[in-house]
């Protein structure tokens, strides 16, 4: 109770920006403050946690392991506050000017915000839209800083800590292109293993997925003669050659070029899910945002 009677919110609000900048200079600027004010703050702080909290490191400074204690309980209370004192507010996106920023991997774009594009632009005609390139180890703490709104993310490797929603389930299908030399009807596993395959590594370089994990487990290979990094140029490969891949069905869609087969074995699909921040949780503009893409599917 001592701590906090020496406490205010305006040491608080300190503490926060320094916890995430790691950077008296970085953190005065957020705070719109000198760099010595923000100083005395700090050694305010140290006395009334008697914690260093901030020690100096190569690149900044570092977190103490009080401070990483700290860090989340304040940002959650500081959240808290910000809406208590804040008006409740109706909020129209026929009249908003927001930029709204999300983050999608190319799968994510073709299958979640191609569809809901148009949709987007009669509701919200003076809103812009900002789609960045999922950077699964940078996107948590962007989240986190509010620099991006949303992420849209398969439910492998989603970063913890993040309020999610699921949107859909997803299936393969072997995909070719129209007029194939050999592929007519839904091949055999024998068939299906002599055909040349493209797939996708998102990592680049990869020539083993989930589809190769179910055959090796019958003692089973294929033959994947082509890696890329990009769901894109699968497309354009498999309408120009005669390759063949194991696509997500909502990738498809109605390309003329292409054939759709059912596999000749099972493998497991994935889950689409859409992921935000605590800190933008209760906001009636994102809860909006949330609500439309929902609905755009």
């Amino acid at each position: 109770m001592s701590n906090f009677a020496n406490m205010d919110l305006n040491l608080l609000l300190t503490l926060d920006a320094l916890l995430t900048e790691h950077n008296v200079t970085r953190a005065a600027q957020r705070l719109h403050l000198s760099q010595p004010s923000v100083s005395v703050q700090l050694a305010k702080l140290r006395d009334i946690f008697n914690d260093p909290l901030l020690l100096p490191g190569p690149r900044g400074m570092l977190p103490t392991a009080r401070a990483d204690e700290l860090r989340q309980p304040l940002r959650d209370a500081i959240e808290l506050l910000r809406l208590a004192v804040s008006p409740v507010s109706h909020f129209d996106p026929t009249k908003s000017d927001k930029i709204w920023r999300v983050s999608a991997s190319d799968y994510g774009e073709s299958a979640v915000l191609l569809p809901a594009l148009k949709g987007f632009r009669i509701a919200a005609p003076f809103a812009r839209l900002a789609i960045f390139e999922t950077q699964p180890a940078k996107v948590g703490r962007k989240l986190e800083l509010g620099e991006i709104d949303l992420l849209f993310h398969t439910g492998d490797g989603i970063p913890g800590g993040l309020r999610r929603r699921k949107l859909f389930d997803e299936t393969y299908r072997l995909v070719s292109r129209v007029g194939h030399p050999t592929l007519k009807k839904n091949p055999g596993l024998d068939e299906f293993n002599q055909l040349e395959h493209v797939m996708v590594s998102p990592d680049g370089g990869g020539f083993y997925g989930i589809t190769d994990k179910v055959l090796s487990e019958c003692g089973l290979k294929r033959k994947v003669v082509l890696s890329v990094p990009h769901f894109l140029f699968v497309l354009s490969a498999l309408a120009t050659t005669d390759l063949v891949a194991m696509l997500p069905a909502r990738l498809i869609g109605n390309n003329p070029a292409l054939q759709i087969f059912e596999p000749p074995l099972e493998v497991p699909g994935f889950e689409m899910a859409m992921l935000w921040h605590e800190r933008s949780h209760r906001d009636p503009a994102h809860q909006w945002l949330r609500d439309f893409f929902v609905s755009a599917l």
